[in-house]
């Protein structure tokens, strides 16, 4: 079976003073029936990726298949066998749910009828609701409605869940573990670790228009020197910011602030030592918490920063 996606030597420039390199020569290939995640800040290169393969924008360089064909000799098909939501949907807001997804079914030669998309999606209720009377959760579950009525193989999701409360995050989640779950094939971006760790078979960090790692999330978290951080803070905050290094089963510190954090192999291990030493310093411990490493964890080890502050400055 061919891949879902392909790409090979992807790169885009825009024409500017000087030129903006978006994409910098982009490799990967995505299984079919997978979940597949592009992480990282806005600005590295996720939308501009998905948006070539989605037929969107043309590469300057570099090839690019989507399900075993091209956008240059065969994008009546491909359109055919995908969905999409963009990283802004805009739907008229006069239209109720149903004309909405009616409206769109007639794009297609073949799909899912209007009612079975407002099922997929949990919105049957609403069928008679203009868009402008749904929330905000609501509305991004039409636009995911959108992209399932031509009942694709492959959905492309465009950080399908930003700016959404915890509850609407859930709920979407939802529906694409369970298109996923009749073999369909999904490419997601997204800024949020904690939804790729849960979502995604494998994983792509970007930044500055480059692929710094490709795994799954596991493999991507087991890769790192420690699988857990010890975080503290003392009284007076006047620690050095090694303090901590030399005790037994540390493999690296770090501080933000007043806060340290010590990268650790075994947490039992660790934390005994540090209350110690803490006591025999006479220091006053003010807070003390433990945590699993994450992806947010992995791409601070590979850029030196969070990305909380790379999607700041991009902004």
């Amino acid at each position: 079976m061919p891949y879902a996606i392909e790409c090979e030597g992807l790169k885009k420039t825009y024409p500017s003073s000087p030129p903006v390199e978006a994409l910098r020569g982009i490799d990967l290939a995505v299984e079919q029936g997978e979940c597949f995640g592009v992480l990282g800040p806005n600005g590295a290169g996720k939308t501009t990726t998905i948006e070539i393969l989605e037929g969107l924008l043309p590469p300057t360089e570099g090839t690019a298949r989507v399900l075993g064909k091209s956008w240059d000799s065969d994008a009546a098909a491909i359109r055919e066998e995908i969905g999409l939501t963009l990283q802004e949907t805009r739907l008229s807001e006069k239209l109720t749910v149903l004309e909405t997804l009616t409206l769109f079914r007639s794009f297609y030669r073949e799909g899912l009828s209007a009612e079975q998309a407002m099922d997929r999606v949990s919105l049957g209720e609403k069928a008679d609701s203009r868009l402008k009377h749904l929330s905000g959760g609501q509305k991004q579950r039409v636009a995911v409605a959108t992209a399932l009525v031509g009942n694709p193989r492959l959905l492309f999701l465009d950080e399908p869940t930003t700016g959404l409360d915890p509850a609407s995050r859930r709920e979407l989640w939802g529906v694409i573990s369970d298109f996923q779950a009749t073999g369909g094939t999904v490419m997601l971006t997204t800024h949020y670790m904690d939804e790729a760790e849960r979502l995604c078979d494998r994983v792509a960090i970007f930044d500055y228009g480059k692929i710094l790692a490709l795994d799954t999330p596991r493999n991507l978290i087991a890769g790192l020197a420690a699988e857990h951080f010890v975080e503290f803070s003392v009284a007076g905050d006047t620690l050095s910011e090694s303090f901590g290094a030399d005790l037994p089963g540390v493999t690296a510190v770090a501080k933000e602030g007043s806060v340290h954090s010590l990268s650790v192999e075994q947490v039992h291990i660790a934390i005994p030592a540090l209350l110690d030493r803490i006591e025999a310093d006479g220091l006053t411990l003010t807070s003390l918490s433990t945590r699993q490493a994450t992806l947010e964890d992995v791409f601070v080890s590979l850029t030196g920063r969070h990305l909380e502050e790379t999607a700041e400055v991009s902004a």
